[in-house]
């Protein structure tokens, strides 16, 4: 055990990280590999890589995702912001290229050099839009709120260019809870709500692939494959495995259901390990939620509060869309449940998105949340000084 008296960077991070949220997370990754075991031999098999590719490379994924979240926890709240605005330019720009090269996979261009840009813009996002909000509603004297407001169809545009309607919705959820924390009224909240009604209304009469997606969540079981039949599938999953599951290993309906260790992977937990167990795991996310969003709401530095709401709101949203469309309680999203379900790309964002969360909840002393505060105030009084100097 690290004393409290030890000053050295792990000691401090120690004694002021929250460990309930970090343990609670180390169980996510564990119950990931978990699953992905019981979930991926099925889809190997059937499209003859060997048995535990997914599983092996789950893992992999993992070692590389857990030094990245450990890093970025240990990130001061400047230092978290300047991460974030470097990792938004960087993966901004990837965006670009994969809508300009439109290398299609599945009928949209998403992926570029192995890698899916916008999962690291969501995290990225959310912390620039915190500050932007947050400053804005700390002085007023900055336009920060409306760097806010710009941001938003900044980072939406290309994703909907790809087109991804998913990170899209994801992200305007995210930035619309900023919006409300940052006390804005409710005109303006209730004309921005028009606009998100409009704008899917829009999508649905203009886009076939939107208006596809809902026509087949509001009628399932009309018409073969596609979203249909893996919704139907997965409800078929929870039902066979009924509330104590058939057993690790033991789920047949997995072998035919085609995502079932991606977008899918809560139901074969329902099918394997029970209705109860996927309540337990929904127990888990709404832990870490609220567990979070108790400490932001103690924490005295606007920005932290900020940005740990819109983190935890991106965290837990992505987590609720997954497991209502495995429920059939949405249209299908292909959005990962976090840390469980497959992939490389959603892993380490996640890993970014929980490691950015960390560092902001820290605990710190108040005089050192004060003298950051007064340092930003120096920083942008700085110019008004030197143009005052400079007019005398």
């Amino acid at each position: 055990m690290l004393s409290r008296a030890q000053r050295s960077p792990l000691g401090n991070w120690w004694w002021t990280i929250d460990r309930w949220l970090l343990a609670a997370l180390g169980l996510l990754m564990v119950l990931g590999v978990m699953l992905s075991m019981a979930a991926s031999p099925a889809v190997a098999e059937r499209i003859g890589l060997p048995t535990f590719h997914f599983v092996n490379k789950q893992i992999l994924y993992l070692c590389a995702a857990i030094p990245v979240l450990l890093a970025t926890s240990f990130l001061n709240p400047r230092y978290v912001r300047r991460a974030a605005l470097a990792l938004f330019t960087f993966s901004f720009g990837l965006i670009l290229i994969t809508v300009l090269h439109r290398v299609e996979i599945k009928g949209a261009s998403r992926w570029i050099f192995g890698i899916q840009p916008s999962e690291f813009v969501k995290p990225a996002f959310v912390i620039l839009a915190a500050w932007a909000f947050s400053e804005g509603s700390r002085r007023k004297n900055l336009p920060g709120t409306w760097l806010g407001f710009i941001l938003l169809p900044l980072t939406i545009v290309p994703l909907l260019m790809q087109p991804d309607f998913g990170q899209t919705m994801l992200i305007t959820i995210v930035w619309a809870a900023l919006v409300i924390l940052a006390g804005l009224r409710w005109l303006w909240i209730g004309g921005l709500g028009g606009l998100g009604a409009a704008a899917i209304l829009l999508a649905y009469r203009f886009v076939p692939h939107v208006r596809a997606r809902i026509f087949k969540f509001m009628e399932p079981g009309q018409g073969n494959g596609g979203d249909s039949f893996q919704v139907d599938t997965a409800i078929e999953s929870f039902t066979h495995g009924s509330w104590l599951g058939t057993g690790p290993g033991e789920g047949t309906v997995k072998r035919i259901l085609p995502d079932s260790h991606t977008d899918f992977i809560f139901a074969v937990t329902g099918e394997e390990f029970g209705i109860i167990a996927a309540m337990g795991l929904s127990l888990i996310f709404a832990f870490i939620v609220l567990r979070g969003l108790m400490l932001a709401a103690r924490n005295e530095d606007p920005f932290a509060r900020f940005a740990a709401t819109g983190l935890l709101v991106l965290f837990g949203i992505q987590a609720c869309i997954n497991m209502s469309v495995n429920l059939h309680l949405m249209p299908a999203k292909g959005m990962t449940l976090p840390f469980i379900s497959y992939g490389g790309s959603s892993l380490i964002s996640l890993a970014l998105t929980m490691g950015f969360l960390l560092a902001v909840t820290r605990k710190r002393p108040r005089s050192e949340i004060v003298a950051d505060i007064s340092a930003d105030m120096d920083e942008d009084s700085l110019p008004k000084a030197h143009m005052r100097a400079a007019s005398i």
